[in-house]
């Protein structure tokens, strides 16, 4: 963005997704000596791959005053019916070396990853002034949770991420209702 003006919060905010994109990279690198399970090794080079091609458009969007190029998006996920309920949860403690590390372990951290970087991005989202930067900023925030998504799939499939379940959530979701329309307003949906 050489000939664009930001405000002194965009650039810092910019400066915030930009390091922690490197470090999401730097770590899930680190990751991969560790990977055991050869899927787990497949989703991490492919988000990897995206990763970077995600940080490098930023920089190419901010380096080159490039107004029309969009921001990169990751692939939507459908069909997938997760498994609900705890069937023998797994203990978790910190490993005291590396090399101790499971797929288990691996997963979760690379889970951890995207969920602060979506909370990272949407927050600096709504910083900006910039409608192309803010809008890279929300696709970027989609994209760590498809991402996390996926990676919450590989767990779920593995008994890694159990979802519990509240035997009286009926009844707690149930005390919600429609509000009254009381201004005759129609809004396109129902």
């Amino acid at each position: 963005m050489q000939n664009n003006q930001l405000g002194a919060h965009e650039v810092i905010e910019l400066h915030e997704v930009l390091n922690d994109a490197i470090n999401g990279i730097n770590q899930f690198h680190l990751y991969e000596p560790h990977v055991q399970d050869e899927t787990l090794r497949e989703i991490l080079n492919h988000q990897i791959e995206f990763l970077i091609k995600e940080y490098n458009q930023l920089v190419n969007v901010m380096n080159t005053n490039s107004q029309n190029q969009g921001a990169v998006s990751y692939r939507t996920f459908t069909g997938y019916v997760p498994r609900y309920g705890l069937d023998e949860p797994q203990s978790s403690y910190p490993k005291p070396t590396a090399n101790q590390l499971t797929d288990q372990d691996i997963a979760t951290g690379m889970l951890s990853c995207h969920k602060s970087s979506a909370m990272m991005k949407m927050t600096a989202a709504l910083e900006f002034a910039n409608l192309q930067l803010r809008n890279m900023m929300t696709q970027g925030a989609k994209n760590c949770s498809d991402l996390a998504y996926e990676t919450f799939q590989y767990m779920n499939e593995r008994g890694y991420y159990q979802v519990p379940i509240l035997s009286n959530q009926a009844d707690i979701l149930g005390q919600y209702i429609q509000a009254p329309n009381q201004h005759n307003l129609q809004y396109g949906f129902q």
